[in-house]
């Protein structure tokens, strides 16, 4: 789709606008439809988008696999440590009203609303860069005749 210049322009037109939406649904998650995984598809289907237009080099100039591939482990990892953190706290793995605090009252959110923020984080990365390296994945394989 190189050779497209239509395509080419609609979609660096568009891609900003689909990251733009993946933070609101990232970012509102907790407070209606949407979340981490909606979130992260969106996010991952702006890069597949840069790809699929401009080519998989580009795509790997922007986002590296090794990048990407750390992004998986960190999401991981603040969803389990928001889940551990809880335990520490003296709750159930995920009993998000241990979190509860009085730091910075009305600056940040407290308890519930601060372990789902946190959670659905380490998800919308997760998620994110998963679809991307099966995005990646497939990409690179070899056409069969």
């Amino acid at each position: 789709m190189i050779d497209f210049p239509i395509i080419r322009v609609v979609s660096k037109f568009m891609i900003p606008y689909i990251l733009l939406f993946g933070l609101y649904v990232q970012f509102h998650g907790d407070f209606g439809p949407g979340g981490g995984f909606q979130a992260g598809v969106i996010f991952a289907s702006a890069i597949i988008l840069y790809g699929l237009v401009f080519g998989l080099p580009a795509a790997k100039s922007v986002a590296p696999e090794w990048f990407v591939e750390k992004l998986i482990a960190l999401g991981l990892v603040i969803y389990a440590g928001t889940g551990f953190t809880c335990i520490a706290l003296g709750g159930n793995f995920l009993d998000y009203d241990v979190l509860d605090h009085h730091v910075l009252p009305g600056f940040l959110p407290h308890g519930q609303h601060l372990g789902i923020f946190v959670v659905e984080l380490g998800v919308g990365i997760t998620v994110t860069s998963v679809m991307i390296v099966i995005y990646y994945a497939f990409s690179a394989r070899e056409r069969r005749a």
